[in-house]
């Protein structure tokens, strides 16, 4: 079913992606030259997290409540509950089945199950389809941030009894989207000038996201990239979470899902491993570095997989 715009040709996808690769390449060449600091990461992350995509959500979400939305929302909802019961499955057995030690076994499922879908994904939709294309981003991400802060910690305190639940729903991104949904099925708006706010401050959740990759990326030293490139769980890992379970929603083509929302779908869940994976390792004593390098791999095979992800939907006629 053919609904919406935001169709682009490959060629112009790739065009729309370049700006994006430039703003890592950039913050790069600034971590190399050591113009940008080794402690400004924790401090983009934190500036993204509690600032600018909360305010991005919030503007997104300050649009006219309709029949149309309802039924999208249902859709997007379906569809982000079907492909991250499917990674949990998945991750699930893969793991069980992985001759790694135990502080490695909790990173490579997390690298399988989460995605990147709060930044990277932010960035991709925002160029793609600007601010519609944030509105799907977060409503396919509702129940990915319900499980990121409960299953994606469990994944690492199976065997602990000291995790206080209740705090670790209480973030931004899912307080944002409650207050953004809530505001979307009432019958006013924010105020023109908080509104104008949450745009101006939320724009810069793009640039922010693809500076800290670029940073990221610069702190990699080469000796352990080259040691861990040969470890295959890690290639498995970025296997199926930027090509295998983003295509197992090719299934709601027979659905008739308009071919905009499966667009949006399947590109989320093609972004690459959630950089929340190292910080869980770190935090919950798993192991963190051979998280970063799975964070790395995939980030960098993002490149060539989220264009090859749209070719693919171009090719069977969505979007």
């Amino acid at each position: 079913m053919k609904r919406g715009g935001g169709r682009l040709s490959v060629s112009a996808f790739v065009l729309t992606m370049v700006p994006l690769y430039l703003m890592a390449m950039i913050a790069f060449i600034a971590r190399k030259l050591n113009v940008v600091g080794s402690s400004a990461n924790p401090v983009i992350t934190q500036l993204m997290l509690y600032v600018t995509l909360p305010a991005l959500i919030l503007f997104s979400l300050n649009t006219t409540f309709s029949a149309e939305l309802l039924v999208d929302f249902t859709w997007l909802v379906a569809m982000s509950v079907y492909v991250m019961s499917v990674s949990i499955v998945i991750g699930a057995w893969l793991r069980k089945r992985a001759a790694l030690p135990d502080g490695q076994k909790s990173v490579y499922e997390s690298l399988i199950v989460f995605g990147n879908q709060g930044f990277i994904g932010v960035a991709v939709s925002y160029m793609l389809m600007g601010e519609q294309g944030v509105i799907y981003l977060t409503l396919f991400n509702i129940f990915y941030l319900v499980l990121i802060w409960s299953y994606g910690i469990y994944l690492f305190t199976r065997h602990e009894a000291d995790v206080y639940w209740p705090r670790l729903f209480l973030n931004p991104g899912i307080l944002a989207t409650l207050i953004g949904l809530v505001m979307l099925f009432l019958p006013f708006s924010w105020p023109d000038m908080l509104l104008r706010t949450f745009e101006d401050v939320g724009q810069m959740t793009v640039p922010l996201s693809m500076i800290l990759i670029g940073s990221l990326l610069a702190d990699t030293k080469m000796a352990d990239f080259r040691r861990y490139s040969s470890n295959l769980y890690l290639w498995i890992a970025s296997i199926m979470k930027l090509l295998v379970l983003p295509t197992t929603l090719l299934v709601f083509l027979f659905l008739q899902v308009p071919d905009l929302l499966l667009l949006v779908a399947v590109l989320t869940a093609g972004m690459p491993s959630a950089t929340t994976t190292t910080v869980y390792a770190q935090k919950f004593r798993a192991d963190a570095v051979f998280a970063s390098y799975g964070v790395i791999y995939s980030t960098i095979l993002c490149m060539f997989t989220i264009p090859l992800l749209y070719i693919l939907l171009q090719i069977i006629g969505v979007g």
